[in-house]
């Protein structure tokens, strides 16, 4: 063997060597957490294709909570169709698919002079069961060992940990400087998550996960952050949805009021730099391939529930921090929170203030929309790949 081609196969070893190595690298979770299985990239296990044999018999389905219309909207992706709509009462917020991806929620916050809920939908009928009453559930999460289901209770500024199967209360942590708690995200190795404060000028809190406890609370107003001059820096903000980056270094945090998104150090717990995107910045979604990152614009700041907004979607490029791609909705329109179909063909996401779902194309921003009730929230698409949810709309890992 010559030695130049030697050399080659010899430098082709030890760089397929080091990949292997890199994506080897181990993660400590926390006990009872699945493996990271590539430490590179933690939605590697939610890539397309990637489906968790519970899902099995599942109809394929977006599941549409309507806070004002007090229902859930039923649509078949495939015919672009309503199939189902049943009355919930009280006041939806978010449909969340369970740890074990064998349940969805319907959470309810208590507000309108109506208390909270949790309601279970068997996705193998797409029928909602029994009304579980609760003081307050703006959202719902789950610890990363599946052991327990966490009740965001924004009302109440607390965190509640429930029996993940018959919701019934085991404890809860206070988050007294938290207020308008509301969605978060945790660790590549579980062992803490961070929650948005959307209201009172805005601000994160960190959760130690292990040991229940408040690590710390983040204001988000600093100036002179990368990508945001100080000439654009709002009097307050309010954090909306908040992601981990492939790697775990960062972590994402959309700001309505801000109008982009925020960058943030979890180890440090400070603001490392900022994304413009677009007029109020909302839900943050993950590409199936973990490569990009879909911002939706809701086109409106607090206060502003007009229809046909300035709303429109933003793609982050992960590797490079910055926004290739803008889509609008034609017309106008209020994207608020979703997810993205099994083959990450398409981004399905609310429109607030425009009674409508919108079905947006990844690869070219092409837009259809399907009429639903009225102020559609947090839908979910279902099922979705992945060995395990963490919660909300669907945060798969």
């Amino acid at each position: 063997m010559r030695p130049c081609r030697l050399s080659l196969l010899v430098g082709v070893s030890l760089l397929g060597l080091a990949l292997q190595t890199a994506q080897a690298q181990t993660v400590q979770t926390v006990p009872g957490m699945p493996p990271v299985t590539d430490a590179r990239n933690v939605y590697s296990e939610a890539q397309t294709g990637k489906m968790n044999p519970a899902t099995a018999g599942a109809l394929s389905r977006i599941y549409v909570p309507n806070l004002k219309s007090s229902d859930v909207y039923v649509i078949d992706p495939a015919t672009f169709q309503v199939v189902d709509h049943y009355s919930v009462g009280g006041n939806p917020q978010h449909i969340i698919p369970s740890w074990d991806m064998k349940t969805l929620w319907v959470a309810g916050s208590a507000e309108r002079k109506l208390p909270g809920m949790l309601i279970p939908i068997d996705p193998k009928t797409g029928k909602p069961g029994k009304t579980i009453k609760v003081e307050d559930a703006y959202n719902l999460y789950f610890t990363p060992d599946g052991k327990e289901a966490i009740v965001v209770a924004e009302a109440l500024k607390r965190l509640e940990f429930r029996d993940p199967q018959t919701m019934q209360m085991h404890s809860s942590l206070s988050t007294p400087q938290c207020v308008g708690l509301n969605h978060a995200d945790f660790s590549a190795d579980g062992k803490f998550a961070i929650f948005t404060c959307e209201f009172a000028g805005g601000g994160l809190v960190k959760i130690d996960m292990v040991n229940r406890k408040v690590l710390g609370y983040l204001k988000l107003t600093k100036q002179g952050l990368p990508g945001m001059p100080a000439m654009n820096m709002p009097a307050m903000s309010m954090p909306q949805d908040i992601r981990i980056s492939p790697d775990g270094k960062l972590f994402y945090v959309a700001d309505m009021m801000a109008d982009g998104v925020y960058m943030i150090d979890p180890d440090t717990f400070t603001e490392v730099g900022f994304i413009p995107t677009g007029r109020g910045s909302h839900g943050l979604y993950p590409s199936r391939d973990g490569k990009k990152l879909y911002v939706t614009n809701r086109g409106t700041h607090m206060g502003d529930t007009k229809a046909k907004g300035p709303g429109s979607i933003s793609v982050i490029d992960f590797a490079t921090r910055k926004v290739e791609n803008t889509w609008t909705i034609p017309g106008g329109g209020s994207p608020d929170m979703g997810n993205v179909s099994v083959d990450g063909k398409t981004l399905w996401v609310s429109g607030r203030f425009d009674k409508v779902v919108y079905a947006i194309d990844t690869t070219t921003g092409a837009v259809r929309t399907i009429p639903v009730g009225t102020e559609p929230h947090g839908l979910t698409v279902w099922p979705q790949p992945g060995r395990y949810s963490l919660g909300h709309t669907g945060n798969m890992r």
